[in-house]
């Protein structure tokens, strides 16, 4: 078969089906954790608040919630509650319409706030009066504190537009960039790149290329060191299949791993949900390794083993056209 037969071929090839969310996957943190259960009880203690105080409220939102909100576990009164919900349902609310919008202007990952608040505010609070009794012992609790809110920051990536690109899913540096005799998903030979997150860098994910999501699969496991030969594949980890939402439809898997700190994968895709190239869908909470699978025909990567990227900014490689 010529190039231009296969191209051909590949363009007019059928799109894929997006698959249910398996049944481990009952929230954006399907890992849960300390943090996590910590903002349920207060999600419900909040709802019951505004069911016996604010009726008004509750009925306000009722009427400019577009869908239903169904496959959640709790009730849905204002947009917080899709917070750990929202790759179960497709009800939402328009920005004008959601009263905590402001909180994107907040340079801090919106997942994250909870953990600022539960670690953060005690962090201070003891810095403080430590400042007066011990003082170099608050030297300690500060920079914890300052560790605390800088892995947590959230800062504007300016996206490359250009065709054909790929762009970083993760800040970090990269470790393993290897090809692959054939890889399931993307239905033939591939290219790995692999990138390992510091406690330094920024832990938010963002999307290679404008895609659909396809597949979930969430796998419970160990927590080695991010570097681990094992970590890879024994880890708790993420795996997200992506088709391009654009001819000539490529095949791609991201996946999400935890490492020896990071015990809280972050991914709040829905199945058949389309995002744009650069745009945000999780985080790895504390330390971590992200991975890029590709397909190789016509892949030229961009980055090499040792080289620093940034997540949305930086490219890792293009396809010719």
């Amino acid at each position: 078969m010529d190039q231009a037969t296969h191209t051909h071929a590949v363009e007019t090839s059928p799109r894929l089906q997006p698959e249910s969310l398996p049944e481990n996957i009952r929230s954006t943190q399907p890992g849960g954790g300390f943090c996590y259960s910590v903002e349920q009880v207060w999600g419900q203690l909040r709802r019951w608040h505004l069911r016996t105080l604010r009726p008004g409220y509750v009925k306000r939102m009722a009427n400019l919630r577009i869908g239903e909100p169904t496959g959640c576990r709790h009730e849905i009164l204002d947009p917080r509650d899709l917070k750990f919900c929202c790759n179960q349902t497709e009800c939402h609310w328009q920005p004008q319409d959601d009263p905590f919008r402001w909180r994107e202007k907040i340079p801090l990952a919106r997942w994250g706030l909870a953990e600022v608040q539960i670690m953060g505010w005690p962090l201070l609070a003891l810095t403080v009066l430590l400042a007066f009794t011990w003082w170099y012992a608050a030297i300690i609790t500060g920079a914890l504190f300052l560790l605390v809110v800088s892995f947590f920051r959230d800062p504007p990536r300016r996206i490359p537009q250009a065709d054909g690109l790929l762009v970083s899913p993760a800040d970090g540096k990269v470790v393993e960039v290897i090809n692959l005799e054939h890889d399931e998903f993307v239905g033939g030979p591939a290219v790995r790149i692999a990138i390992f997150l510091t406690l330094f860098n920024v832990h938010i994910n963002r999307m290679p290329c404008r895609a659909r999501t396809i597949r979930l699969r969430y796998s419970p496991g160990k927590f080695l060191h991010a570097d681990h030969p094992q970590a890879t594949t024994q880890n708790e980890s993420m795996w997200i299949g992506l088709e391009q939402d654009e001819l000539p439809y490529r095949r791609m898997v991201c996946r999400q791993v935890s490492g020896m700190v990071a015990r809280r994968i972050v991914c709040d895709l829905r199945p058949g949900e389309v995002l744009d190239r650069g745009a945000k869908f999780g985080m790895i909470k504390f330390g971590s390794r992200t991975e890029l699978i590709v397909p190789a025909g016509g892949f030229e990567a961009q980055v090499h083993v040792g080289q620093w990227i940034k997540a949305g900014r930086d490219v890792v490689g293009k396809y010719s056209s």
